[in-house]
């Protein structure tokens, strides 16, 4: 549970309260009241709130140091930018973002979302019975939210199904768009290691770096057999081992079909 603790240093900042949730402390605008800690991860620890304006639950994720690693800060600002353009049913709510006192020497964020009370890979590795109905209607919301995405002429490149939040409803909704990317000038995307490894593309798999939407469909292919079979497809241990399972289930590629792989590697 969220327990009330006193600021830093005994300094309260005006607008602002303090509580302790698994030995993190959250700064929050008053107007939040944190009900409890419900995820940790690398970048921090997520706590579900209600927004005592309108009564709202949302959930609130606060990224520690933000600053302290670049490529932490880099997937920061990327969902920042991109959720604030994007709204779809199919696509995680970003409502709010709390804003620092000091706006010249913060070390955290704070991010409010829509609440969801799941995701798909708790789902999957759950004893909940899963029928055709229920993934035929997972499968037609994620393939609705990524046309939504890509239409954005943007590629999600980190889909899998501890990125797809879903409620007791049913409804599922897309997160986690820190390696999102928009094309260049050229149309392509140029970074080859994005995607967790048992839902990356033969394409990505093979160092390709001009790619295109076919790596997110991929993943959807992996994330919709894991549904049917309630587990992963390809539980590759590294890149080589990942293609030889691949192969073993799809057969080899024909060369005219690796003819586009232009990376010397």
């Amino acid at each position: 549970m969220a327990t009330p603790v006193d600021p830093p240093n005994g300094i309260r900042n005006e607008g602002k309260h303090y509580f302790s949730m698994w030995q993190n402390l959250f700064e929050m605008d008053t107007k939040y009241m944190p009900i409890k800690p419900i995820g940790r991860g690398a970048y921090g620890v997520v706590c579900s709130s209600v927004n005592t304006d309108n009564n709202e639950k949302v959930a609130v994720k606060k990224i520690h140091n933000v600053y302290e690693n670049r490529i932490d800060a880099l997937r920061t600002l990327r969902e920042l930018k991109l959720l604030r353009y994007l709204r779809h049913e199919n696509v995680i709510a970003l409502k709010d973002v709390m804003m620092p006192i000091h706006k010249r020497s913060f070390k955290d964020v704070y991010l409010v979302y829509e609440l969801m009370d799941t995701d798909l890979h708790q789902i999957i590795k759950s004893s909940q019975l899963l029928s055709n109905d229920h993934c035929q209607y997972f499968l037609f919301q994620l393939l609705r939210g990524l046309k939504y995405i890509h239409s954005a002429n943007i590629l999600h490149r980190d889909l899998k199904p501890g990125n797809l939040l879903v409620n007791a409803n049913c409804d599922l909704k897309i997160c986690d768009f820190g390696l999102a990317r928009t094309r260049n000038t050229k149309g392509q995307f140029m970074t080859e290691y994005v995607v967790t490894r048992w839902y990356r593309a033969p394409e990505l798999l093979l160092c390709c770096d001009n790619y295109g939407t076919s790596i997110d469909v991929w993943s959807v292919g992996c994330i919709f057999a894991e549904l049917l079979g309630r587990k992963p497809i390809f539980q590759g241990t590294e890149c080589l081992n990942q293609l030889k399972l691949i192969v073993n289930i799809l057969g080899s590629q024909r060369e005219e079909d690796l003819e586009f792989i232009d990376n010397p590697k």
